[in-house]
């Protein structure tokens, strides 16, 4: 062997032996820079992404409310650690139709959304929170008087400057609604607008996406929604997309003429170029139980034909609206107060009662759809004097008052001033479940934000605003296995994340904004029933919102971390407004 060579090996020798001394002795190894440390880092947990991908062990580390680094943090710097052992780690919950627009005014923190691990919600069904006009603010004045708020908005900037004033615990965003735009230019009307009237309310919904908001959404059975035409939606909704926005329709008919409906969202989805969300699909009311099958095949084959439709729901055989879903359309014509005088003169009452009592597909007859009185529950009402009837069914307020149940629900309508809101127990457990299943459906509370305490704990209101997505986890991810775990968590986070466009939400990735749900899957659960609704689901450990923590070891922080969320028209700068 040459010298070279020899001297070469030994020099390669002593290399190796320092490699290995620097990697064995305490001390030895040279410490990289320790870095700025991260906010929070969520240590231990199994992480669920959010893509329905199967669970991975990895720590999560936050700073300036994104998600900074996914990986083994262990000994990485940080200000406060979590502990996640035994506990799954998701992206935070978004509630795709959550009704907070105006409780979220009342309590900012929303703790029965975020104790279900909700931290972004979208709202605005028809009836958006804006536009405002005099009359619009006149309509809705029980609301406003219930809650105990002004109005001091007219516009949807004017809306997100108040809510960012204030501060909010979870991430809102809104439609505007084609019900709010229709009373800005036609008021109560059943009539169709003239061309110069349509164009008026096409420039307001170009506004209503300027300022900020995702999309266009309809209520197709509550007035004066059902007085609008196909033809004026496409108008409306093309304006909707062509800045990027969707369409997100509750349908004309969820009844006996749901297949109608579907037909009329699936032609404006064509002829808008508009993406499609429909509201809690169902099929309502007992004659339509089972149909469920064909509904989906319905949306299977529009959607192999290129139509870009999902849809959303919120996984309880009751329905809730307001009492006077109950009357047809033709009685709503005026607005509240002309169809509380219709109640009360006798001639127009009787034929209000005929026409529910005649099955027809030109409107949803929801009278048609219960199996009996029984199966309507009072949720709200704002007559303190009737507060007493807030959890009865209509069988027993008509026992209560001598009546029959049909005169007892237009004679609590006429007390109430309109107001009453109700659960209405017509759908079926299997055909709930087979539109859950859909890899296409994802999750919506349809109720307010609400609370145990204050003027919002003194309703009765439908259990799914405290229990919606804790239930689905417990009844129909653990107990039945309907689906997986990370399927469930796909439908609550990533999902409704592509559809409204929420680019930097609803998946954990480096980059995203650090809302994120710490919880036992084995345990989480909804407490909140019909009779006794006003309870927090139990099982969030953490929960943060924009990196902050709303709940944290399983108790409220107060912290109102929410941001607004704009759409992908949203100008800052006021246009022509």
């Amino acid at each position: 062997m040459s010298k070279s060579i020899s001297r070469n090996l030994l020099i390669i020798g002593a290399f190796a032996a320092a490699i290995f001394l620097l990697a064995v002795l305490p001390g030895a190894r040279a410490q990289k820079p320790a870095g700025r440390p991260f906010d929070i880092v969520i240590l231990h947990g199994h992480i669920i992404d959010g893509t329905g991908s199967p669970w991975y062990a990895a720590d999560v580390g936050i700073r300036n409310g994104r998600i900074a680094a996914i990986g083994d943090l262990a000994s990485a710097p940080a200000k406060r650690t979590i502990d996640a052992t035994g506990m799954v780690v998701t992206p935070g919950f978004i509630d795709m139709l959550g009704q907070s627009e105006l409780t979220i005014l009342v309590d900012p923190r929303l703790p029965s959304k975020i104790y279900q691990g909700i931290t972004t919600e979208i709202t605005g069904e028809g009836d958006s929170v804006a536009p405002l006009d005099a009359h619009i603010i006149a309509e809705n004045r029980d609301e406003y008087a219930h809650l105990k708020i002004q109005p001091t908005w007219r516009n949807f900037r004017g809306y997100f400057a108040r809510l960012q004033k204030q501060g909010m615990g979870i991430n809102l965003g809104t439609y505007i609604g084609a019900t709010s735009v229709r009373r800005m230019v036609l008021g109560e009307a059943d009539r169709a607008p003239t061309p110069a009237e349509l164009d008026r309310m096409k420039a307001l919904v170009a506004q209503g996406m300027q300022q900020g908001t995702l999309g266009l959404s309809t209520a197709l059975e509550y007035a004066p929604a059902p007085y609008a035409s196909t033809n004026e939606l496409i108008a409306l909704a093309r304006v909707a997309g062509q800045y990027g926005g969707i369409y997100a329709t509750h349908m004309r008919n969820e009844g006996s003429g749901v297949f109608t409906a579907l037909d009329e969202t699936i032609r404006i989805a064509r002829e808008a170029h508009v993406s499609v969300e429909i509201f809690h699909l169902k099929v309502a009311g007992v004659h339509q139980w089972g149909e469920m099958p064909k509904l989906v095949a319905s949306i299977d084959a529009a959607r192999k034909a290129g139509v870009d439709l999902a849809a959303d729901t919120y996984a309880y055989t009751a329905w809730e609206n307001n009492l006077s879903a109950f009357v047809p359309p033709w009685a709503h014509v005026g607005g509240e107060d002309k169809m509380l005088a219709r109640l009360k003169d006798p001639s127009t009452r009787a034929r209000i009662r005929k026409d529910m009592l005649t099955p027809s597909t030109a409107w949803d007859n929801e009278w048609q759809e219960i199996p009996g009185p029984d199966a309507v529950l009072v949720t709200a009402v704002q007559n303190p004097a009737l507060r007493p009837l807030q959890g009865m069914r209509l069988s027993e307020i008509a026992k209560k008052w001598n009546e029959d149940p049909m005169d007892a629900l237009f004679d609590l309508l006429i007390k109430d001033d309109a107001y009453t809101y109700v659960a209405v127990f017509g759908m079926s457990e299997p055909d709930v479940e087979l539109a859950l299943r859909q890899p296409w459906v994802s999750i919506d509370n349809d109720a307010s934000g609400t609370s145990p305490y204050g003027i919002l704990g003194q309703e009765h209101p439908h259990p799914r605003a405290y229990g919606t997505f804790p239930r689905i986890l417990r009844k129909y991810v653990r107990q039945q296995n309907l689906f997986s775990l990370p399927e469930a968590i796909r439908k609550f986070t990533a999902l409704p994340a592509a559809r409204e466009h929420l680019t930097d939400r609803g998946v954990l990735k480096k980059g995203m904004w650090a809302d994120v749900d710490v919880f036992n899957p084995a345990t989480i659960h909804d407490v909140a029933t019909y009779d006794d609704p006003n309870q927090l689901s139990v099982g969030m450990e953490y929960v943060l919102v924009n990196g902050v923590p709303v709940i944290s070891q399983g108790k409220m922080t107060g912290a109102l971390p929410g941001k607004v969320l704009y759409g992908p028209g949203y100008r800052p700068k006021p246009g022509n407004e």
